[in-house]
């Protein structure tokens, strides 16, 4: 699959915009806050559904205009398409010109594997940036996924909701049973279906990892859940009411999910070194393009935020290797001198995008 084409409308810094990429290689390169990450972002939008980095869709808007608009083009195996989101005081998303019922409907049509700065440290935060990363791959291949998802998060806000009147309006506690019956339903799915991608992120990850280091380093991944089954968890939920009363919120369940990496048995997040993080995290996004690729017999779009320049020469260079059929669109500041015939650079000044022949 790849994107044919982007068109852009008062999007950020951009007033009207449209791109033809290549199938292959893309750089858009040029000095900081010209609009080049900007591009990805509409890209990730269109797929996905919402920004990777805006909190509120209305940053997304141009400061001068009311609305704004992101679409693209793309092609698959099998088909054409077109996706296109509008933000004016609400967000609509159409696919092929028809307005979609379900924010949900997008993922899958367009799959992206993003690369950001912030990625970097994705070991060395707290364990809600890695449970995105995961919730982000499965969604876009598992569509049951992201309604429990949901399904468990609105739950989970009304079982705090009523811890807090427990605690101050001393409502009955017996009415909890309600919400946790239900947590535990949706946290068996979410469940099942994280272990068995970071079982599939294992299975690639070992090798892809060992090539990366040439055989230097063993990576190993372990899933930490509170979840072990149905009613274990409902138990958990039950012995921990009194905290979680006290707390006016829950203090277990699949939201405080993690996952740790290991490199030659000690723990990345705390021993690892900078070079280590950056290996681990290429290893995995790697693992992550195998797996997109394996389920949707396609190979899904690359999107590289000024990532290539954390790159040595001969890392670069392997690195486009292992992704040659697969369309790649970077960013970076500096023009990158790649031996590839198939691609389109692109250099980015001021909200204003041209091709460079």
């Amino acid at each position: 699959m790849y994107i044919e084409k982007i068109s852009l409308t008062n999007f950020r810094n951009y007033k009207e915009q449209n791109i033809e990429l290549n199938n292959n290689i893309n750089m858009f390169y040029g000095n900081n806050a010209q609009g080049k990450t900007n591009i990805l972002e509409a890209i990730y939008l269109c797929a996905i559904g919402k920004s990777y980095r805006a909190k509120k869709d209305k940053e997304l808007v141009n400061t001068e205009e009311q609305y704004s608009k992101a679409q693209v083009n793309y092609v698959k195996k099998d088909r054409q398409g077109k996706i296109e989101v509008d933000i004016s005081d609400k967000k609509i998303i159409s696919m092929n010109g028809i307005k979609l019922k379900k924010m949900s409907e997008v993922l899958g049509n367009v799959n992206v594997v993003l690369f950001s700065p912030d990625d970097i440290n994705l070991f060395r935060e707290g364990p809600s940036k890695r449970r995105k990363m995961l919730d982000v791959m499965i969604s876009q291949l598992r569509p049951k996924y992201v309604y429990n998802l949901n399904m468990y998060q609105k739950t989970l806000e009304q079982r705090n909701n009523y811890l807090k009147q427990i605690k101050y309006e001393n409502k009955d506690q017996s009415i909890l049973e309600i919400w946790e019956q239900k947590l535990a339903e949706y946290a068996e799915v979410i469940n099942r279906y994280r272990i068995e991608f970071i079982e599939k992120i294992m299975k690639e990850i070992v090798s892809i990892h060992g090539k990366i280091t040439k055989d230097k380093e063993i990576i190993k991944i372990d899933y930490i859940s509170d979840f072990t089954n149905r009613e274990e968890f409902l138990e958990k939920l039950k012995r921990n009411r009194k905290v979680d009363i006290i707390k006016g919120f829950s203090g277990i369940g699949i939201h405080r999910d993690d996952f740790k990496t290991y490199i030659n048995n000690k723990e990345l997040g705390i021993y690892g070194s900078q070079g280590q993080n950056r290996s681990a995290v290429l290893s995995i996004k790697l693992s992550e393009l195998e797996i997109v690729k394996e389920e949707v017999e396609e190979n899904p779009i690359l999107l590289l935020d000024d990532f290539m320049s954390e790159l040595d020469k001969e890392r670069r260079k392997n690195f486009l290797e292992d992704v040659k059929d697969t369309q790649v669109i970077i960013t970076c500041t500096d023009k990158l001198e790649l031996k590839n015939e198939n691609k389109k650079t692109f250099f980015v000044e001021n909200g204003n995008v041209k091709e460079q022949i």
